[in-house]
């Protein structure tokens, strides 16, 4: 029998990532309760990610299948990756990821509520502004959520002094079932693995999140207004479900601001 193919073997550990992230629907359950209550009760869920991890924080709003109550905070000294080398190249993007205060910085722009939750996203939990963000979050008063690759966090040493990970200033932690060093495919002749799988179990995670507190605030009482296609309910009605949507998260966002 011949051996499986590259991407054949990467849908295989892409399988496992899958089954972890469905160990774990009483967890998303409890996330999901928690931040659906923040959203109900007028308030926010902030969502911080820096590197790759900003997929999972857009993932989460704004995109089709989406809806308000989000606060994505991305900070593009952080996630600016597609020059690479030269001015605003990821060298400086790796080196401003472990500089200890920008957390603090970044959370100064809002007035942060204590009915308000926050979910942290980093594969590793080990570099310091993900890690002060979430430490800041629950100095606040905001409980933290925080999404790990824990075989690769667990074994990998925090960039803090005191060897603190993002786990330490998570209430719930949630694992993408990545392996250690993220990649997840052989091939002969090379000596590194490639093709990572944390922003597989990221996606999932977040997407399962985002349906359990959908149904939530259904059955609230209070529908969300979710980003929908044109060509599933019309031109016209998807118009005006955007233009509704960006508007509410305007009066949302709007508190954090006026309220500093």
């Amino acid at each position: 029998m011949s051996k499986p193919s590259p991407s054949a073997r990467y849908l295989e550990h892409c399988q496992s990532i899958h089954a972890r992230v469905a160990q774990q629907l009483d967890i998303v359950s409890t996330v999901a309760d928690h931040f659906s209550k923040s959203i109900l009760a007028g308030g926010m869920v902030h969502v911080f990610g820096s590197g790759h991890s900003r997929i999972m924080v857009e993932e989460m709003w704004p995109r089709y299948g989406s809806f308000p109550g989000f606060n994505p905070i991305v900070e593009l000294s952080l996630t600016f990756h597609n020059l690479v080398v030269g001015a605003n190249g990821q060298r400086q993007a790796m080196f401003i990821e472990n500089v200890s205060g920008l957390a603090k910085q970044i959370l100064r722009n809002f007035a942060l509520k204590e009915t308000d939750t926050a979910l942290v996203i980093s594969s590793s939990g080990c570099n310091i502004v993900p890690i002060e963000m979430a430490e800041e979050f629950q100095r606040r008063g905001v409980k933290v959520v925080a999404i790990v690759s824990q075989k690769h966090s667990e074994p990998s040493t925090s960039k803090r002094a005191d060897g603190k990970k993002l786990t330490d200033f998570a209430d719930i932690i949630l694992d993408t079932g990545a392996p250690l060093g993220d990649s997840m495919v052989e091939i002969e002749g090379l000596e590194t693995k490639v093709a990572p799988g944390s922003t597989v179990g990221g996606c999932l995670l977040i997407n399962s999140i985002k349906a359990e507190v959908a149904d939530r605030l259904t059955k609230a009482g209070h529908p969300p207004k979710v980003l929908t296609a044109g060509a599933v309910i019309g031109t016209d009605k998807a118009t005006e479900l955007f233009e509704s949507a960006y508007d509410e998260h305007a009066h949302r966002i709007a508190d954090y601001y006026s309220n500093l």
